[in-house]
């Protein structure tokens, strides 16, 4: 469990995994979890693949919106299961160990994929602010190459900005506890076990939230500002209705991202009298959106109500 790169000092130890001990204070009966969890992340991979069988098979689906529904499924196949596997492994087999890598890799994916989905909400909400406040010019402005560069900016824009967290957190010393009262490599619950100063991996942390969360929240915000103005100055209320309707399946996502992790930060600072409560929002909020993404956008989107139709009809069929 540890290494000893020098016989001359003992605080040179440093230790070679860390063990993913679980949910905190039911550690007896967290096994029951499982359950609930493999059925989350089962739907959350049902329903996305799902989703891109539709917008693939459905050429009315090929639009800017729809694309970047696309994505959106696929990030969030990638945030459930860079975690999931390995939380069924702890809770089935007992498989708590994690190398120092691998722990700090799953930090980066999961930073990357969580700020990836918030970029992508910023694009659906340009998207839907530009086809509902300037319709005439939508076409000109959310062409194909436009939907391919902010995909693109949103990318690079993620993948860089969380490669310090992992960099950071790798560059502290562990040579005491190794045990992470968690079910994954969280970035405070790493650095906390750290035997040195890890004021920068909080102050990054920090910053990271308000540059990347704050800024696409704000963007957010306007976008649907300008909406509702826009949809309050036409005349007819059916339009007005069928302009919101197309606003309402993002507005739920949204609330529901980042009202959990304000939530979360919310409860990490009382992390020592309720350890759970925090972990178990952090997990459900990594595998809860996933699944609920998809089924969300198929009850209040007609077009994808009969892809969708359509699909399970040739299923039959074959």
């Amino acid at each position: 469990m540890f290494q000893h790169p020098g016989d001359s000092n003992i605080s040179k130890f440093q230790v070679s995994e860390f063990i993913l001990m679980g949910f905190p204070g039911i550690h007896t009966w967290q096994h029951w979890l499982s359950l609930p969890l493999a059925l989350l992340y089962l739907l959350a991979l049902t329903a996305n693949i799902l989703i891109l069988i539709i917008i693939n098979q459905e050429a009315t689906l090929h639009q800017p919106m729809y694309f970047f529904l696309g994505v959106l499924a696929v990030v969030d196949m990638g945030l459930a299961t860079t975690i999931m596997p390995k939380i069924l492994a702890i809770l089935w087999f007992s498989a708590k160990a994690i190398s120092l890598p691998e722990c700090f890799a799953q930090m980066y994916v999961i930073h990357c994929f969580v700020a990836m989905e918030s970029g992508i909400f910023v694009c659906m909400a340009i998207d839907r602010y530009v086809a509902i406040c300037k319709p005439l010019r939508y076409p000109a402005i959310v062409t194909d190459s436009f939907v391919v560069k902010v995909t693109v900016f949103m990318a690079l824009r993620n993948s860089l900005a969380t490669i310090p967290v992992p960099v950071l957190a790798a560059q502290r010393h562990y040579c005491s506890q190794n045990q992470i009262e968690h079910c994954l490599c969280s970035n405070l619950g790493v650095t906390s076990l750290s035997c040195d100063d890890r004021t920068i991996n909080s102050i990054y942390q920090l910053l990271l939230a308000w540059t990347l969360m704050g800024s696409d929240l704000a963007l957010i915000f306007l976008s649907y500002a300008l909406i509702l103005h826009s949809v309050l100055k036409l005349h007819s209320a059916e339009a007005a209705s069928k302009a919101l309707s197309t606003c309402t399946s993002h507005l739920i996502l949204i609330l529901f991202f980042y009202t959990v992790i304000v939530v979360i930060s919310i409860t990490h600072n009382a992390a020592m009298t309720l350890p759970l409560v925090p972990v178990l929002l952090n997990v459900l909020h990594n595998v809860i959106p996933p699944a609920l993404n998809p089924m969300v956008y198929a009850l209040k989107n007609r077009e994808l109500r009969q892809g969708l139709y359509k699909v399970l009809k040739m299923d039959k069929e074959n």
